[in-house]
């Protein structure tokens, strides 16, 4: 009994004295950015624009280091429409390798710029394999950017600076998100209102179910403000999808903030919009992208003046992980006739490239492979970051699930199972649930019981 005790005793005072002195290490972080802006002639969209012929803007892979609070923690947004599966293991570890720190430690996440390119190196595989690689990714280019990653964080962690407080503010969005799923007096989809239109009932119709609050988690040195990242939930397609790269109007808001506050390092991450996008506000001009960019600048703005800051230690930080088995869609459990479309010549190529997508996220659910899902606790904010392209009723229940929480998600992580809808969402038809959706009606909950245990 008494070697027992005192067995128990020596790790309780282990573990109070490693806790001490977590929290006595500083807190510091470390920022890098790489040109992430494919070459000409790379598909994008993951082939739905066969090849860029011109550049708008550049794109970009921001991230931050955060260093004190055990293994060091990765945050990462990609100016690319998605990296998933094969492509989003490799992405993680190439992080976590130069950060010095676990894959499970870092948050990769995509805006989903449609004149972006995208990153599957399993699909691509199997392109490849049936005479069309490069229809959906560039690996020659991801090769090149992922050195580039590699090399900019190990630089960044030598200038790494300590930081004392975060910063949280939000503000409202006006007329820049709208539902695309509008329903008809039958409860089913009658329009689907995608990302710019000129159908005048799409635009008439109520802007629906969406989340008008734009999260801002800024970090602070004592009074000097070092880091701004910004959430906020839409597709973010303007005018589009014609060759010309771009961040769109969200890659083009964070550069006006770049301008406005020169002396911070902005981050923005896309929310959890699979059913959201600027198509109410949007006809798909020039001039409605300059007023989209505009509108969101505005609410980044605004939530930064509403910032209030609070002191924090390692202490007040903690990353949660948990991994997720979705329910595969029931059109993928018979991969036959997918694999036809893949194989056949004479298919248009991005219906082959979705067909690739499909079989490499099937194949890695039938083996057993699970999606992280993580959050980080930083204070009294948390950050959620969610897979593929969740509706925007994931965000809301999550806030409603800790009220007493600022949290910010950001969504579009492994981009490998698509369009997650809730469980209605699969009965009332629609575009994403009916037709290219890659999870069951039963993911619901599943998702929701995963956030929770990350939330609570």
């Amino acid at each position: 009994m008494s070697c027992r005790w005192t067995i128990a005793t020596s790790g309780l005072l282990f573990n109070l004295i490693a806790s001490i002195a977590i929290s006595a290490e500083p807190l510091r972080l470390a920022t890098f950015q790489v040109d992430a802006t494919p070459p000409l002639g790379s598909a994008l969209c993951d082939g739905l624009v066969p090849e860029a012929t011109s550049v708008d803007d550049p794109l970009f892979a921001r991230g931050i280091v955060l260093l004190g609070a055990g293994e060091p923690i990765v945050l990462c947004a990609v100016d690319f429409v998605g990296i998933g599966n094969g492509g989003y293991d490799t992405w993680r570890e190439t992080l976590a390798k130069a950060a010095g720190t676990s894959p499970s430690r870092v948050a990769l996440n995509t805006l989903h710029q449609h004149d972006a390119p995208g990153c599957d190196l399993d699909a691509e595989e199997l392109l490849a394999a049936a005479g069309i690689g490069g229809a959906s990714t560039n690996v020659r280019f991801v090769k090149d950017l992922l050195q580039r990653v590699d090399l900019a964080v190990r630089k960044s962690l030598t200038s790494a600076r300590p930081f004392t407080h975060i910063g949280t503010g939000q503000a409202r969005v006006e007329r820049v998100a709208s539902n695309r799923r509008i329903l008809g007096d039958d409860g089913k989809v009658k329009i689907v209102r995608f990302s710019s239109t000129k159908d005048a009932a799409a635009i008439a119709a109520p802007e629906g179910m969406i989340d008008p609050e734009l999260k801002l988690l800024s970090f602070w040195n004592q009074d000097s403000p070092l880091v701004s990242i910004t959430f906020y939930a839409t597709h973010p397609q303007s005018h589009y999808g014609k060759g010309a790269v771009s961040s769109d109007f969200v890659g083009l808001a964070r550069a006006a903030r770049d301008r406005a506050e020169p002396g911070m390092f902005h981050v923005h991450f896309n929310g959890a919009s699979g059913n959201l996008a600027a198509g109410k506000y949007n006809d798909g001009s020039p001039e409605a992208r300059i007023e989209l960019t505009e509108r969101l600048a505005a609410g980044m703005k605004l939530a930064w003046e509403k910032t209030k800051r609070v002191p924090v230690t390692a202490a007040d930080v903690e990353w949660r992980i948990e991994p997720v088995s979705f329910p595969l869609s029931h059109r993928l459990k018979n991969l036959t006739d997918i694999e036809k479309v893949l194989l056949d010549e004479k298919a248009i190529p991005r219906e082959r490239a979705r067909a690739a997508r499909d079989i490499a996220y099937a194949k890695r659910v039938s083996s057993g492979q699970t999606i992280d899902l993580t959050s980080l606790r930083i204070g009294p904010a948390v950050m959620l970051d969610l897979p593929g392209e969740s509706f925007i009723e994931y965000q809301l229940a999550a806030q409603q699930m800790r009220p007493d929480r600022f949290v910010c998600t950001a969504a579009y992580g492994d981009y490998g199972p698509g369009y997650i809808g809730t469980t209605i969402a699969y009965s009332q038809g629609g575009y994403e649930t009916s037709l290219v959706s890659r999870t069951a009606p039963e993911v619901e909950s599943v998702y929701l019981a995963a956030i929770e245990k990350l939330l609570k």
